[in-house]
Parts: structure tokens; sequence; C-alpha cells
């Protein structure tokens, strides 16, 4: 019997992923416990349709990242600190501090665990900070530190 899985069922498959089952298995288990329908026509045409949708919604998703991207390759996030010699800060500048700014300043919400910042910024002056966006789609903030 053909079966439409509607959740991830250990050593059958994923869910969404139509497979060949034993029509008693498909009855007593997968039927009873909700983890799967019969792939009819009706039923397949709609797994389909929702496949479509998710993929539409998952392409949205890219090109919003794309255009956040320009926006955050074009701006400048600037921070102030105090340093002592040769232009070394006394602490840190922190990814938190960064994500910050960029709501203060540019209205930008961006979660500080999306900024990739290997190392807090010890120092005066300019620094690229990447930025993952979407897993697919990485940009970078140019980050200005001067001294207070």
């Amino acid at each position: 019997m053909k079966v439409i899985l509607t959740e991830d069922v250990k050593g059958k498959g994923k869910k969404g992923e139509v497979k060949n089952v034993p029509d008693g298995y498909a009855r007593n288990f997968l039927f009873k416990h909700n983890k799967g329908i019969e792939a009819t026509p009706g039923n397949l045409k709609a797994l389909k349709a929702k496949q479509n949708k998710e993929q539409k919604l998952e392409e949205e998703e890219v090109n919003e990242a794309k255009k956040l991207k320009e926006t955050l390759d074009k701006i400048e996030v600037k921070l102030t600190a105090k340093s002592g010699d040769n232009g070394r800060l006394f602490g840190s500048i922190t990814s938190k501090q960064i994500a910050e700014e960029l709501k203060k300043s540019h209205d930008i919400k961006m979660d500080k665990r999306k900024i990739e910042l290997d190392q807090p910024i010890r120092s005066l002056g300019y620094t690229n900070v990447p930025v993952k966006i979407h897993p697919e789609v990485t940009g970078t903030i140019k980050v200005h530190v001067v001294e207070v």
C-alpha cells in the first residue's frame, strides 16, 4: 500500500515522502497514530501543492535576505569606546553591542547570534564583520570604533 508520511518514521522515511509499506503496518500503526495517510490521487495532489507553496516561501525568504544584505553592505555602524595607548581598547566591542547599535541608529533588528564575530573587537578603526542573514546569504557590516 502506498502511504504519504505525515511525520518522520524511524526506519521508513521522512515527513512528506511517499512510501510503499505493508497493508497491516499502514492500517495498524501509521493510520492509527496519524503518522501517515493513504496515497490517493487527491492526497498526492494536496501534497504537491503544499510542497510548491513551501518552495515559494523559501524563495521569498532568500530574496528578502538578499535585499537585507544589500542594505547592510551600504551602512556603517559607529561605536565609541575608551582606549589606551596605540589604539587598544579598554574592554572590547561584542556582537551584542553591534546588534544594539544597528537597531538604534539604522532601525534594523538583527539577532546577535547571526553576527559572526570570531573574537571581540579590541582596537580602534574599521572592521568588516560577517553576518549570516540566511543559510544561503551572508552579508557584511562595516563597524567603525572611535575613541570617546
